[in-house]
């Protein structure tokens, strides 16, 4: 507890923490659009609370790692060589995570532009099934970021309260942020090809970091966002175009 009150009369740690829940945040975007395209795809009853469950559990995958930092430090020693760099259990998760992310992109790409390829989706239609795979894969992907998003902490902060505040404050916004997002994504089809295209950006950016190759995040997420904006600016024009032929009509 003393420890706790002299954090909060340092100012360094106030500013390590709003640093930190900003990263947090930055990083739960990856996770929060993956969640929102997979539980689109479920039955209106069901998306809702697969949203809450997927980030609840991504929370408590934050929360649990924290309780294990020691570990967590040790995932970043390499425990094999190839191809002159050697590879630790992070870099295999970032790969095998990023490899599921790239696989899953593009059967969704897929599945948008041949529809009638029923044969090839792979979320089973009867809501049971499907709202059990949804949650299996958000599960998979949660392990992922919340592996990133942990390391990050730590790099950034050695006290362990900073670290905790900053994850329950990112989650709790991606929370808020979820139903919004996902409702926007539904809405507007175009978006939801847009947002692929994000996921296999950020699948092979976890497989190059993964391989050793370091990809600034800050051009990954500039890139996200001047996309995001010329998408807007496309969105009303349609929309402006729809109301001048309505107007005429």
């Amino acid at each position: 507890m003393q420890d706790i009150l002299l954090l909060m009369q340092d100012p360094t740690a106030w500013i390590a923490l709003i640093t930190l829940i900003v990263m947090e945040v930055v990083l739960g975007i990856d996770n929060l659009i993956f969640i929102s395209i997979l539980t689109n795809k479920l039955p209106a009853e069901h998306r809702e609370k697969a949203r809450r469950i997927g980030i609840g559990l991504a929370l408590v995958m934050r929360l649990g790692l924290l309780g294990t930092i020691a570990w967590i430090v040790q995932l970043t020693t390499p425990v094999f060589e190839a191809f002159g760099h050697g590879f630790s259990w992070k870099d295999m998760i970032l790969i095998a995570g990023g490899l599921f992310l790239v696989w899953k992109a593009t059967k969704e790409i897929h599945h948008n532009v041949d529809p009638q390829d029923h044969e090839e989706d792979f979320i089973a239609s009867s809501a049971t099934t499907g709202f059990t795979a949804a949650i299996g894969q958000i599960l998979l992907l949660d392990l992922v970021f919340s592996v990133d998003s942990i390391i990050t902490a730590v790099g950034m902060t050695p006290h362990l309260p900073i670290m905790v505040i900053a994850v329950v404050v990112a989650v709790t916004v991606m929370l808020v942020a979820s139903g919004p997002l996902a409702r926007f994504i539904e809405k507007n089809p175009t978006i939801v090809m847009l947002a692929l295209g994000f996921l296999l950006m950020i699948g092979t950016t976890l497989i190059a970091e993964g391989a050793g190759f370091h990809v600034p995040k800050g051009y990954v997420y500039a890139a996200m966002a001047f996309s995001a904006l010329v998408e807007v600016l496309n969105m009303l024009s349609r929309r402006k175009r729809q109301r001048e032929k309505a107007a005429e009509h």
